[in-house]
C-alpha cells in the first residue's frame, strides 16, 4: 500500500514535467514567428547574391539613361520619371556603401539630364514645329488614317478622311479663346490691301494782311488811351493830396486816421479807389503812414524836405487788402458817417 502511494506520488511529477516542456516548446514558437520577419531582413542585408542584383539594378540604370540621352531630352518623352521612380524603389533595399555610391551616380546622371532638358524647354519654349502642330490638330479633328497595305499617306492626301463636322469641332473650341466677333473678311482676294489713295489737299486762300494804315493808326490810339488814363490817375492822385494837405494844416498835433480818410461810408468802389490813389502818394513820398499810441495807422503830408532828409532806404512797401464785409466793420468801429475824400465831379455816385 505504502509502496503503491508512492508509486501514484512519482507518477504525478513525471507528467507536470511533461506538460511544463510542452509550455516552453509553445512559447519558444511564438517567440520564433515574431522574430522571422527580422530575420529574413537580415538575411537580405547579409546575402550576397540578393546585394549583386541591387548593384546590378542600378547599374542597368545609369546605362539606360546614357544610351538614351537623345531620347530622354524630348519634351514630349517621360523616360526620365520613370527611371527616378524606378531608383526609389531601389533605394529601400539599399545597405553598404557601393549600392548607396550607385545610387548616388546615378543621381548625378539624371540631375545632369534634367537640367540639360530643363535649358533645352527654356530656350525653345516660344518655338513653334509646324509639324507637331498639324499631326495634334487633324488627331483633334477625329482623323481617319485608313491602311490598306500600301505606305501611309501623306497629311496633305488624308485631309479627304476627316469627319464632316471637323472644322465645326475646331471653330468650337477656338471661340472660347476669343471674345471679340471677328471681323469680316472675304475669303478670296488679296490679304494685303492697297493703301487709300492720298488725299488731295485743298489750298486755303490767305488773308491779305492788313494795309500800313492800319499798322499805324492802332498803336497811336492805344497810346492815347494809356496817356489818357494816365493823366487821369495823376490829377486824382493831387486831388487827394489837396485834401490830404488841408486837413493837415487845420490841425497839425491832431493825426488822421488812415481809414479815416480813405473810406466812403457810402461806396465800397469809392474806397478801394481812395486807397488806389493814396499809395501813389507814399510810394512817390508825398505822404508817411505811421502807428499812434494806440497802434492805428495814420497818414500825414511830407514836405520836400523831409523827403530829402528821409531818403529811400527807410521806406517799407506793405499790401492792403479790403473786402465789403470788412469795410463795413471798419465803418462800424470808426463810426464813419460822411467821407473826407469828396468824389470829383466826372465820378458816378
Amino acid at each position: 500500500m505504502k509502496r503503491a502511494r508512492g508509486g501514484d506520488g512519482e507518477e504525478a511529477p513525471r507528467q507536470n514535467a511533461s506538460t511544463g516542456q510542452r509550455k516552453s516548446d509553445q512559447s519558444d514558437g511564438d517567440n520564433s514567428g515574431c522574430d522571422l520577419g527580422q530575420a529574413d531582413m537580415q538575411d537580405e542585408d547579409n546575402n550576397p547574391g540578393f546585394r549583386r542584383e541591387i548593384r546590378s539594378k542600378y547599374r542597368e540604370l545609369i546605362q539606360s539613361v546614357q544610351q538614351n540621352r537623345e531620347d530622354m531630352l524630348s519634351p514630349s518623352n517621360n523616360k526620365l520619371t520613370e527611371v527616378l521612380e524606378e531608383a526609389n524603389k531601389l533605394f529601400k533595399d539599399v545597405r553598404q556603401p557601393r549600392e548607396a555610391a550607385l545610387d548616388a551616380q546615378l543621381l548625378v546622371v539624371t540631375t545632369d539630364l534634367g537640367k540639360e532638358k530643363a535649358s533645352q524647354l527654356a530656350a525653345e519654349g516660344t518655338a513653334f514645329d509646324p509639324t507637331t502642330f498639324t499631326e495634334h490638330l487633324l488627331s483633334y479633328m477625329g482623323l481617319n488614317r485608313l491602311n490598306d497595305g500600301e505606305d501611309e499617306q501623306p497629311i496633305v492626301a488624308a485631309i479627304g478622311y476627316l469627319p464632316p463636322d471637323a472644322w465645326h469641332k475646331v471653330a468650337q473650341r477656338a471661340e472660347s479663346c476669343f471674345r471679340a466677333a471677328p471681323s469680316f473678311h472675304y475669303m478670296m482676294g488679296s490679304f494685303h490691301a492697297e493703301p487709300p489713295p492720298p488725299k488731295q489737299r485743298l489750298e486755303r486762300q490767305r488773308k491779305a494782311p492788313p494795309s500800313k494804315d492800319v499798322k499805324r493808326i492802332m498803336p497811336t490810339q492805344l497810346k492815347k488811351m494809356e496817356a489818357s488814363h494816365q493823366e487821369a490817375t495823376e490829377k486824382e492822385v493831387e486831388r487827394i493830396l489837396g485834401y490830404l494837405k488841408t486837413y493837415y494844416q487845420d490841425d497839425p498835433t491832431s493825426p488822421i486816421s488812415y481809414y479815416e480818410f480813405v473810406i466812403d461810408p457810402k461806396s465800397f468802389s469809392r474806397t478801394v479807389e481812395n486807397i488806389f490813389h493814396t499809395s501813389f502818394l507814399v510810394r512817390d513820398g508825398l505822404a508817411r503812414m505811421y502807428f499812434d499810441n494806440y497802434r492805428l495807422p495814420c497818414i500825414a503830408p511830407l514836405e520836400e524836405g523831409e523827403v530829402e532828409a528821409g531818403g529811400s532806404s527807410i521806406r517799407k512797401q506793405c499790401i492792403v487788402s479790403i473786402s465789403p464785409k470788412l469795410w463795413k466793420e471798419l465803418i462800424e468801429a470808426y463810426d464813419i458817417r460822411n467821407t473826407l475824400i469828396q468824389p470829383s465831379n466826372t465820378q458816378p455816385e
